[in-house]
């Protein structure tokens, strides 16, 4: 898993730019946003982690993971719903996981065709998956596309790294997350991502 061929330039824009994200490119010198690179393992992986912390959320892959192949639509159709549950997967997550799934067996959702597609036009197909929210897509196209000025400014830990960092704790409303992403434009992607990496004990990777 490489750093994005945008990586360097996108750290020296912001370390010119912004005191904050200029300790933590220090800080977290030698790593840096990754892609696993299978797709549908991705927005898997973003169904999974709606909605709880981080350590939760790898708790229930590293399960599901045992029960069937996490890359593979086709394995996860097959997987018997109770064995997802047991894993850890509520009943909507279930639902949500099985249409992901068949979205890809039926090819309406079609990996090749993302490199075509601006980030709201992969957010619009992403979306039309039950249980695929904006937060998803963007996890996905940070994630999977690796797409540069990603700013999902719904995301928790986005909320509480940006109050942790620059707001002396205070959780910031929309209006202040979208001051602050303005400022990062056009590398917002890599700026969300150190801002997760200071506040978890280890980088996000979905």
């Amino acid at each position: 898993m490489s750093a994005p061929a945008w990586w360097a330039q996108a750290c020296l824009a912001l370390a010119r730019a912004d005191p904050v994200l200029g300790g933590l490119i220090v800080r977290f010198d030698g790593e840096s946003l990754a892609s696993r690179g299978e797709p549908f393992e991705t927005l898997l992986r973003a169904i999974v982690g709606q909605q709880i912390s981080v350590a939760a959320a790898d708790a229930v892959w590293g399960r599901l993971r045992e029960v069937t192949d996490v890359a593979q639509p086709r394995a996860l159709l097959a997987a018997a719903p109770d064995a997802l549950r047991a894993a850890g997967l509520s009943v909507r997550k279930v639902d949500y996981a099985g249409d992901l799934a068949r979205h890809f067996v039926d090819g309406r959702l079609d990996p090749a065709r993302f490199a075509t597609l601006d980030d709201a036009g992969v957010v619009a197909e992403l979306t039309a998956v039950r249980g695929i929210g904006r937060w998803s897509a963007e996890m996905f196209l940070l994630f999977n596309l690796m797409r540069p000025d990603v700013w999902p400014v719904d995301d928790i830990g986005l909320q509480k790294a940006v109050a942790a960092r620059y707001d002396a704790g205070v959780r910031p409303d929309r209006r202040r997350l979208d001051e602050l992403g303005e400022r990062l434009r056009p590398w917002r992607s890599a700026a969300s991502w150190l801002l997760w990496r200071s506040i978890d004990p280890v980088d996000v990777k979905y």
